[in-house]
């Protein structure tokens, strides 16, 4: 009897051992640990190897393309209807012309914005949103140092090699609701990409990302007082809101914050300060350029609410901490305001 337990017992371990090797929930070591906070507080960053390979094969750089002389002639004299890149030369300006197209459209070409029979028309509205987006992107290269530092961004940041980028959103109402003196339940209780699969409100992004709504959710008080007073409703958006940021960055709460104390900055973790000047770059990325497109925009390419497609912490991001784990591409393209390697 008991040689038969033993081997029962035998047999329940390798099947259990073989389990936790081949289905879904278990981790297979080494897991690679990244301290983010202050030393002996345990903040740290955790990634199995499996995952690390999958996020390095995501972020990795497309080819580069050789420099361009800056001297020469202007591209204002070479080509006509330069409206944005007008400081480069031609050979500046050709070499952003083939980096857009690797970065954004390689499959359509250069035909995806533009006329091929007359370059300089302005029919297709991809050129006039691409214009846009090279104001945008020079923007966030110089003015927002405080989130970007001189890493900076290119549109290959958010595009990846596709049209449009992974990760956009729309307003979002959630479902139907009562008028009247009913209370406005902003999509609780429906789980969608945007809240983490949770039951927080569908929407964070609206009064965060584009609004300006502050964060707020605990006071500091025994009765709170001031800025420190939020309704659940907030409370709840601001919830949502680090859930997205959470999801989007790929690490948890312990990244900015310290749990010990959530609302203290004197205890909080330095890219938690850079995370909140990324709220400032957010809103007026999506209030002033993103959303201001939506006249320009087919209607197939709107929202469900007539919106603009907008960018949230994810379409940069993509899961990594550092957009593309840090690798800075714009030091190679001062064309887009990125600060040249010395």
């Amino acid at each position: 009897m008991r040689i038969a337990l033993s081997l029962l017992g035998a047999v329940i371990a390798t099947l259990l051992t073989i389990a936790m090797l081949v289905t879904a929930g278990w981790v297979l070591p080494p897991i690679y640990g990244v301290q983010t906070g202050f030393r002996g507080v345990g903040q740290q960053q955790l990634i199995s190897a499996q995952d690390k390979r999958i996020l390095e094969a995501a972020n990795a750089l497309p080819a580069a393309i050789d420099k361009a002389d800056p001297s020469g002639e202007r591209a204002t004299q070479a080509y006509k209807n330069v409206k944005v890149l007008t400081d480069l030369s031609t050979e500046q300006f050709n070499r952003v012309m083939v980096a857009i197209t690797q970065w954004v459209s390689p499959e359509q070409g250069c035909a995806y914005c533009h006329n091929t029979e007359n370059l300089a028309d302005d029919g297709l509205y991809t050129k006039i949103v691409a214009r846009r987006m090279l104001e945008m992107n020079r923007q966030i290269n110089t003015a927002y140092t405080s989130h970007v530092a001189d890493t900076g961004v290119t549109c290959y940041t958010c595009h990846r090699g596709q049209p449009v980028p992974s990760n956009i959103w729309f307003e979002n109402q959630g479902g139907p609701h009562a008028g009247g003196m009913s209370a406005h339940n902003y999509g609780f209780g429906h789980p969608t990409k945007s809240n983490g699969l949770t039951t927080m409100p569908v929407d964070p992004f609206n009064p965060h990302l584009l609004g300006d709504d502050k964060i707020r959710v605990q006071a500091t008080t025994a009765l709170p007082e001031g800025t420190s007073n939020a309704s659940l409703q907030q409370t709840q958006q601001t919830y949502a809101l680090m859930i997205h940021m959470s999801e989007a960055l790929g690490v948890n709460c312990g990244f900015c914050h310290n749990s010990r104390f959530w609302a203290g900055w004197d205890q909080s973790n330095p890219q938690r300060a850079v995370a909140y000047n990324a709220l400032d770059m957010m809103r007026e990325l999506n209030a002033v350029y993103l959303e201001p497109l939506h006249a320009t925009y087919p209607a197939n390419r709107l929202g469900p609410l007539g919106d603009s497609p907008k960018a949230n912490c994810a379409t940069c991001h993509q899961g990594a901490s550092k957009p593309l784990l840090g690798q800075s591409m714009a030091k190679d393209f001062p064309e887009l305001g990125g600060k040249a390697r010395p």
